[in-house]
């Protein structure tokens, strides 16, 4: 038992080591909130995949997900509804995880830095073709 408890200890040591810190802020930590959030998110982006592969939706410069101008008018009623839904719970739990970054690491002083980290990540997580906002407001297929 105590072996096992050991080898715990040293995994979780092992994986904050390698956790992502920006400014002495750890974007990886494994708090309930965030792990909630995560897991939210996670079980979502199916969805979402639906409608960042034909252009639809991205993710903007303030990393929030967003129906692309001018693409809104070209979806039915039923299509518009299912991705504003989808949108407001994406950015809910995208705020969420920006607070609970904050709140992890005692740093409630650095949501914009927080927040400018976790949109780049997230732009970085969208596959070639799908669409982001650069800094300039532009939207642009990743490539």
């Amino acid at each position: 038992m105590r072996h096992a408890l050991t080898a715990l200890l040293f995994l979780a040591t092992l994986a904050s080591a390698r956790a992502e810190t920006v400014d002495g802020i750890n974007y990886d930590m494994g708090t309930p909130p965030i792990v909630v959030t995560h897991h939210a998110m996670a079980q979502r982006f199916s969805r979402l995949i639906r409608f960042y592969q034909p252009g639809i939706m991205g993710v903007n410069n303030q990393g929030m997900v967003a129906i692309r101008p001018g693409i809104g008018d070209k979806l039915t009623l039923a299509q518009r509804q299912i991705a504003e839904k989808l949108i407001d719970a994406e950015n809910h739990d995208r705020d969420s995880m920006a607070q609970a970054v904050a709140d992890a690491n005692g740093r409630r002083d650095a949501m914009s830095r927080i927040r400018a980290q976790l949109t780049r990540r997230w732009q970085g997580e969208m596959r070639a073709g799908w669409w982001i906002q650069n800094d300039q407001g532009e939207w642009v297929k990743k490539p």
